[in-house]
């Protein structure tokens, strides 16, 4: 058995945060170029595997980011001020096309809710929580923190573990540090670790099905310190970037 990503894709700059959208399952990257301040956004379909868009920018160059994705819908975020890391203001994006739904510059977004986005007015205080029609922008009921729920991610993040004997014996690598990250799902096992190669680190990931190694892959190269987990969980669809510039996704089919 060979596994390869369905989805691969080179993005301009850095990703610094991933959305996935619980109802429609698009995957949304938030990729930040530093050198001429520019953020764009990224969608892509994790069924299907089709890209909708990518570098796609909005007015706003650089004081913007990925607030939540729900339905079909990306949130944009602004901020309160330059410099400041309040969140103000919502801009609503269509998660297939990119088109601009609806924008409201008074409303901050909270949390997402089995009932969609749930937000409040910054103008008025004390704080009141609604619901907002994701797809239109208006006010769609008031929420109810002991009656309504939090939606459920279905984003599985690996385990920081230290490699015992076995661990050891299986991998290609030595771990540096005696520290790996692991997660089961179904028949396959997947590894991420940092190996030692001169005066540097890489970062490679192991996937092992039935105890059989059946696809590698080298993350970072040359770097001088551990970086965070490298990959995630999306119900079958494993998410992981290299050099945080290029975007894959393996389907984990039984």
């Amino acid at each position: 058995m060979e596994l390869k990503p369905y989805i691969k894709l080179q993005l301009d700059g850095i990703v610094w945060r991933m959305e996935i959208d619980p109802v429609s399952s698009t995957l949304c990257l938030e990729v930040r170029r530093e050198q001429d301040k520019q953020v764009s956004f990224t969608a892509a379909d994790l069924i299907s595997g089709k890209i909708n868009f990518t570098g796609l920018t909005v007015d706003e160059r650089w004081l913007t980011g990925i607030e939540s994705a729900y339905d079909g819908v990306l949130l944009l975020h602004g901020y309160a001020s330059e410099g400041s890391p309040t969140h103000k203001g919502l801009t609503a994006l269509d998660g297939t096309t990119g088109e601009i739904l609806w924008q409201d510059y008074n409303r901050t977004f909270d949390h997402l809710s089995t009932r969609g986005p749930v937000c409040y007015d910054t103008r008025f205080q004390p704080r009141k929580l609604s619901f907002v029609d994701i797809k239109t922008g208006t006010i769609s009921g008031t929420y109810d923190g002991v009656l309504d729920q939090d939606i459920e991610s279905r984003i599985i993040v690996p385990d920081m573990v230290t490699a015992n004997e076995t661990e050891h014996t299986m991998l290609p690598q030595q771990p540096f540090a005696n520290i790996l990250h692991k997660l089961y799902h179904n028949s396959y096992r997947i590894v991420s670790l940092h190996a030692q190669k001169t005066d540097a680190l890489h970062q490679l990931l192991y996937i092992y099905k039935d105890g059989n190694l059946v696809f590698t892959d080298l993350l970072n190269s040359d770097i001088q310190k551990l970086q965070p987990e490298a990959f995630v969980l999306h119900d079958q669809h494993l998410i992981y970037l290299k050099n945080r510039m290029e975007l894959n996704v393996i389907k984990l089919e039984y």
